[in-house]
């Protein structure tokens, strides 16, 4: 009968430690969590609206994300307003982590205007991501979607021109 009692004693035991590493470890990942999110913020710097020059362009650059204006138009397009950003504040994890962010649908963006035709737009386009990874693969690849799609198109207009003269030449 005493060695069951002892086995119960051992269990609670074994119950409460258990117990109290669960508490531990649920206390040090809140700790944790709370550590890393107001570090995380102090790394930011600006927010949008904050009124300050970056806090003004990041606000710009929220909206025309929400727009879907990733490289177009002309100055008015995510990835400008983040490169103002950076100019303004190098070290911006915001602008950092978001032209990340949108890399990938910049890019099929990119690859819609070089299928619509629209090369020199495409060209453009092409640029102001190369100026975030210039070493990127499938920048590399849209770089050459676009330069065969230039070929094509002047071979189309060299057969033009040669059908235009051969017409005047009847």
């Amino acid at each position: 009968m005493s060695s069951s009692i002892s086995i119960a004693a051992n269990r609670r035991g074994l119950l409460w430690a258990v117990l109290g590493a669960v508490v531990l470890l649920l206390v040090g990942s809140g700790l944790w969590y709370a550590h890393t999110r107001m570090n995380g913020k102090a790394d930011e710097g600006h927010t949008a609206n904050d009124g300050s020059e970056v806090g003004v362009m990041l606000d710009l650059a929220d909206k025309a994300y929400q727009e879907k204006r990733l490289v177009a138009p002309v100055g008015s397009n995510v990835y400008e307003f983040y490169y103002s950003v950076l100019q303004l504040d190098p070290n911006n994890a915001t602008a950092q982590r978001r032209m990340r962010d949108a890399f990938k649908p910049a890019c099929d963006v990119v690859e819609n205007t070089i299928n619509s035709g629209d090369l020199d737009e495409a060209q453009r386009e092409l640029s102001l991501l190369r100026q975030y990874d210039q070493h990127n693969y499938k920048l590399a690849l849209l770089g050459s979607v676009l330069d065969a799609q230039r070929v094509i198109e002047r071979r189309k207009h060299e057969a033009e021109a040669a059908r235009i003269q051969a017409q005047q030449g009847q």
